[in-house]
């Protein structure tokens, strides 16, 4: 039976989820199991990507995920390969450099599920120590190995968020929620005492559009209105109602506006804090201070008026408003790598066929798959996510196993390859266990972690969380590496 070695590179939910389907469509007991190997990498040292990564703190039930993850890394044909970066340039100075050159020669077949990790810009606001990605936020709270630096909360005091998305709200009520409310959670420490030290009293929530074109969900928004020390700056209410001629508002569209109508739990001007959702704003320039003026003069940033087109498109009209402002984070989705593998620029992400890599010239790239944003772009939730996770995990066993009932969806002409039409760039046998000799190395030094590993951080991160009275404390690399030099040192397994 002919081998189904495949290498996914990336370890976040699309990469497990997609490694789940296949354990579980081909289980142990199966007289095809033996056929199928699985070797997971990730730039980062711990798995998960974005569910440790990404999630906010206080949204722990989104992780439990990670509970199915953990299952299937628990099936001895998956392994885990932490901190090997592969194919390009890494943020992150600790990584193993692996080129996928090194790396093909081993699999029969890749699985590419490396997200978007890139932040889209705005044009007119240059990227600066006071206008940076919601990323840097998100990461810093998470303590991401990449490690942004921390914002300067304990001088800032107005914040304007350009976008109006999930993580835009998630960045704010990390903002504005009390420390003391936070610290059961999974906050880093050093975070937990930079927001006890924040400075920030008011944030702007920008968007081009309107309400009814928001991007947040009625979850995001209803816990944003329950802020215990915040309140809402009051919309005008000609905003919150529908155009004429206008379709009947959806069911989140209405929901959204009840909450909208009601307003936050605490009245405006009951607080210290307060937030706002500024509609109909497009940023058209951000004024920073004058070195000589530093510690004196704040950025100023130049927000024009729009107003929606017949197609529902934002357009400029007259007007604009001037915000004096301490830090300005953009939240406008994010983008592939242009350097990755196959990457679309065009697209933003890999271009696909059903999960198939399609070539510059959309051509298949023969037991070449993308998933998860890699494959869809920066949009969906952990449930899409799953959906299409499992779709290509079928893709994968149709294409190996043609005609074969190892598979849940059905198979038209229109998607099946033609294998003189597909571009080869994999080899068809495989030694398979063995794995590039760099990362053998790493291993070995200390350098790249396994599961096993993770499974030892896990159980040490929330022993230490118990201790303190949270979730988990978390551990950065160093802290990692030195725990696992004596939990699990390399010559036991060797």
């Amino acid at each position: 039976m002919a081998p189904l070695k495949l290498a996914i590179v990336g370890g976040g939910p699309s990469a497990f989820y997609v490694a789940s389907r296949l354990l579980s469509l081909l289980p142990q007991s199966s007289s095809r199991a033996s056929a199928l190997k699985i070797d997971m990498y990730d730039r980062l040292w711990a798995p998960y990507g974005l569910v440790r990564y990404g999630v906010a703190p206080d949204h722990p039930e989104v992780k439990n995920c990670t509970h199915k993850f953990a299952e299937a890394a628990a099936d001895p044909r998956l392994r885990f390969f932490g901190n090997v970066n592969i194919g390009t340039d890494s943020p992150i100075a600790d990584t193993l450099p692996l080129s996928l050159r090194a790396l093909i020669p081993h699999y029969t077949h890749l699985l590419l599920a490396t997200g978007c990790t890139v932040p889209v810009p705005h044009p007119a606001l240059p990227p600066s120590p006071l206008c940076v990605p919601a990323l840097s936020l998100v990461h810093w709270y998470t303590q991401h190995p990449a490690r942004p630096a921390p914002p300067p909360l304990e001088r800032t005091t107005h914040v304007t968020l350009i976008g109006n998305g999930n993580v835009a709200l998630d960045v704010a009520r990390m903002l504005l929620t009390p420390p003391s409310e936070l610290a059961k959670y999974d906050v880093p420490t050093p975070v937990l005492a930079a927001l006890e030290r924040s400075a920030v009293q008011h944030v702007s929530i920008v968007g081009r559009r309107g309400p009814f074109q928001a991007a947040f969900t009625t979850k995001e928004l209803r816990e944003m209105m329950a802020l215990p020390d915040a309140a809402m700056v009051p919309l005008d209410p000609a905003l919150l109602v529908p155009p004429e001629g206008a379709p009947a508002p959806t069911r989140q569209q209405a929901r959204t506006l009840q909450l909208l109508q009601k307003g936050s739990k605490n009245a405006f001007g009951t607080t210290r804090k307060t937030w706002s959702l500024d509609f109909f704003r497009e940023p058209r320039a951000l004024a920073l201070p004058a070195s000589s003026s530093a510690g004196t003069a704040r950025p100023r940033l130049t927000l024009g008026h729009t107003e929606l087109d017949a197609a529902g498109r934002a357009v400029a009209v007259d007007g604009e408003t001037t915000l004096e402002t301490d830090l300005v984070v953009t939240s406008l989705g994010h983008r592939a790598e242009p350097s990755a593998p196959w990457a679309d620029a065009a697209l933003g992400h890999t271009r696909t066929a059903r999960g198939r890599v399609l070539d510059a010239d959309g051509r298949v790239v023969r037991n070449v798959y993308a998933s998860g944003w890699a494959a869809m772009g920066a949009r969906g939730v952990l449930a899409s996510t799953m959906l299409d996770a499992y779709a290509v995990a079928d893709t994968i066993l149709q294409d190996h196993f043609p005609g074969e009932d190892v598979h849940t969806t059905p198979v038209s002409e229109r998607d099946a390859v033609r294998a003189e039409e597909a571009v080869e760039v994999l080899p068809r046998e495989v030694d398979v266990h063995a794995i590039p000799g760099e990362v053998e190395s790493g291993w070995r030094e200390g350098r790249v972690t396994d599961f096993e590993d993770w499974k030892a951080v896990d159980s040490e991160e929330v022993r230490r969380g118990e201790v303190l009275g949270k979730e988990r404390e978390r551990m950065v690399w160093e802290e990692a590496r030195e725990f696992l030099a004596f939990a699990r040192p390399r010559n036991v397994r060797a």
